[in-house]
């Protein structure tokens, strides 16, 4: 109940609660409820609604007493109850030393002295609090100085606030105190610089247009030799917000410069050019860039963007002489050991073994460690294969299927090994010894979980509320102190006992990063039922055999779309475990005689599985492969028609690598890496 009322916060999943609450009025369990109804209420910003609930859940709250009063002294505040904000929370950090919410807590009174017209009081509070750097403690102090007669200290503060952290929601407020204080003090105007790292800070965080005003307002105060670098800038920023049209006229009327700045110039005109599909001056700009600057980091982005230019001409020869180029001149670039690659498989795809060959051992040898080795290491085995040469190719899918153990093209190369006569150890060769060896840390054994800790304790009680990120913090608090190892797996065990399967694949993905590249014994089994859960299975297994499909492959492409959260929306709209959009849902629905359907159904799992299977279903039986199936899932049925009437493939794994769009690829290649993982793990389904 707890769980649904955080995430729907509805009048009935209120009522349930509070029902609860009140039937446990003189237990543990009841103060829990009131304390979760109350957060719930401080979640919609119903502050007052907030108050009596969480002064019920005071009495009996024990070891969750700080997060009661701390919401509590919140919700006074936000009430105008200043005195009672004031009592709860002034001697918070005595009632609650330990507490991971001291900080908040500081601050939220120093914020309550400040509106208490207590400013001079609440500026010692949050000088102690400034370290780590939070927009929210420099906007109160800078206040708090303005209010205490402190405006020189004020301005500096909320300037520093104003030109350093532009993307917080603080920013705004202190231009409008900054505004405030130049009634009755000095400010001086934000000046040239403080625009320029405002609007770059902008760029940052992928706000361009922000940053396109930005440097307009820098524009106004620069001087002649200022000028021109604000002004490329600017194009950039506007080209990138989309408004080409206005960033090109900028460009075009750019004066002469340093080489930099005009490769910079060129790159941005070609990029608006490509915008437009006018290919032909793309490549008048890159030869003139080639010319001019011929070191510059502009020449090989826009080498890259050429390349791609002829990957979707399907003009091959092309694409390998700007991606051949774009790594012979950069070897050492960003982007080095995917142009390389790109050569080399180009060059397989026209025809050239021998070329690719070459290209793939090179690969090997200049970039070991680069995310294009295993697919190297696959296609010169299945060359060697060609050319009979079975002992090499069974070196180069040995090192590939031990190296790289659950990689898509690690299971591809088992699948080749059990094809080829084993006549003995397979050879070897000095070039295989360059692909370094993973850096897994050794097996991994948890530390147990110590019952007796107070905070681990204190997580639970919040896990049992669904207080599931303020238990996830208790629990990394308790590990960190503990110097322990049991953090991960126990934050991840609690999110699955909670049906949260999304946020614990994501925890053990960013403590174990290098899970695909280890033996299942490398890590505990708990560690991989978390990464590859069997959520809703009964359900998932049911549709999948229903509609012909292996319920392994199913659950892996949910991992891949949404990770087992039945809410995910997509930035496309598409929804639910399958991530389907309401249109296809609708469609299928119809097709499956769904009774009284609407797209809200897509969030209730056994639905979104029902359609999502049945629409899966109709893409094998389309094109008749899971490999074009999945791509098909992906980016549309008819780009992948297109994409197969290109060329004839030798098999579906050449195809996959031929797949022009990198999210494509890896997505096909992940789900089938994935069912590969869920086989080995659970065997039958």
């Amino acid at each position: 109940m707890a769980q649904q009322l955080l995430q729907d916060r509805t009048p009935a999943a209120y009522a349930g609660v509070e029902a609860y609450a009140r039937r446990h009025a003189k237990e543990d369990a009841g103060a829990l409820a009131w304390l979760v109804v109350g957060y719930a209420r401080v979640l919609d910003r119903d502050y007052a609604k907030a108050i009596d609930p969480l002064n019920r859940a005071k009495p009996l709250s024990g070891d969750l007493g700080d997060y009661v009063d701390y919401y509590l002294g919140v919700s006074y505040f936000q009430t105008g109850r200043m005195a009672e904000a004031l009592s709860t929370l002034a001697d918070f950090d005595q009632k609650y030393p330990e507490s991971l919410l001291v900080r908040d807590a500081q601050i939220q009174y120093a914020n309550t002295l400040l509106a208490d017209g207590r400013g001079a009081e609440a500026i010692p509070l949050l000088e102690k609090n400034r370290t780590p750097t939070r927009s929210d403690v420099e906007l109160a102090l800078g206040r708090a100085y303005g209010a205490a007669g402190q405006p020189a200290k004020a301005v500096g503060i909320l300037r520093n606030l104003y030109i350093t952290m532009p993307l917080s929601a603080e920013a705004g407020q202190a231009d409008f105190e900054l505004k405030k204080l130049a009634a009755s003090t000095p400010v001086s105007p934000l000046g040239v610089e403080g625009r320029r790292t405002r609007a770059e800070l902008f760029s940052r965080g992928k706000r361009y247009s922000e940053a396109a005003s930005e440097y307009r307002s820098a524009l106004d105060q620069a001087n002649a030799s200022e000028r021109p670098a604000i002004q490329l800038a600017l194009a950039e920023a506007l080209r990138r917000s989309g408004q080409n049209r206005d960033a090109k006229k900028l460009l075009d009327s750019l004066p002469s410069s340093t080489p930099d700045m005009n490769a910079q110039r060129l790159f941005n005109l070609g990029e608006i050019a490509r915008a437009s599909n006018d290919d032909d001056s793309f490549l008048r700009l890159l030869a003139e860039l080639r010319q001019t600057a011929p070191e510059s980091p502009w020449l090989e982005q826009a080498l890259l963007s050429a390349g791609n230019i002829y990957l979707l001409r399907k003009d091959y020869d092309h694409a390998i002489d700007a991606f051949r180029e774009m790594q012979t001149r950069f070897p050492n670039g960003n982007r080095a050991s995917y142009a390389h690659w790109k050569v080399a498989w180009l060059s397989l795809r026209q025809g050239r073994n021998t070329d690719a060959k070459e290209g793939f051992e090179q690969q090997i040898a200049l970039y070991p460690s680069s995310a294009e080795v295993p697919a190297a290491l696959y296609w010169r085995g299945r060359l060697a294969e060609e050319d009979g040469e079975s002992g090499k190719a069974r070196a180069y899918y040995q090192k590939l299927s031990e190296r790289y153990r659950n990689f898509y093209y690690g299971e591809l190369a088992r699948q080749q090994l059990k094809k080829l006569k084993d006549d003995g150890p397979p050879a070897q060769y000095a070039l295989l010894d360059r692909v370094p060896a993973i850096d897994s840390g050794g097996k991994v054994a948890p530390d147990p979980v110590p019952t007796d800790s107070l905070r681990v304790q204190k997580a639970q009680l919040l896990a049992n509320g669904a207080l599931l990120d303020f238990a996830s913090r208790e629990l990394q608090a308790a590990s960190t102190e503990e110097k322990a190892n049991w953090g991960p797996s126990e934050t991840a065990r609690m999110y699955e006992d909670a049906g949260r399967y999304d946020m614990a694949i994501e925890i053990l993905k960013h403590a174990v990063p290098n899970y695909f590249a280890v033996d299942l014994p490398s890590l505990p089994r708990p560690y991989w039922e978390a990464l590859f859960p069997k959520a809703y299975w009964m359900d998932l297994k049911k549709w999948s055999v229903a509609s012909g499909l292996d319920p392994y492959l199913v659950a892996s492409l949910i991992r891949q779309e949404s990770e087992f959260n039945p809410n995910a929306v997509s930035r496309a709209n598409a929804v639910g475990l399958m991530q389907l959009l309401p249109k296809v849902g609708k469609g299928v629905a119809k097709q499956e005689k769904l009774k009284h359907y609407n797209s809200q159904q897509l969030f209730v799992p056994p639905v979104n599985l029902q359609l999502g299977t049945r629409y899966f279903r109709t893409m094998v039986d389309k094109f008749g492969s899971l490999e074009y199936a999945l791509a098909a899932y992906n980016a549309g049925s008819d780009r992948v028609g297109d994409w197969l009437g290109q060329a004839k493939y030798r098999d579906a794994p050449e195809f996959v690598e031929s797949i022009p769009f990198t999210e494509t690829r890896e997505y096909v290649q992940a789900i089938l890496r994935n069912a590969n993982v869920y086989r080995q793990l659970y065997g039958t389904p």
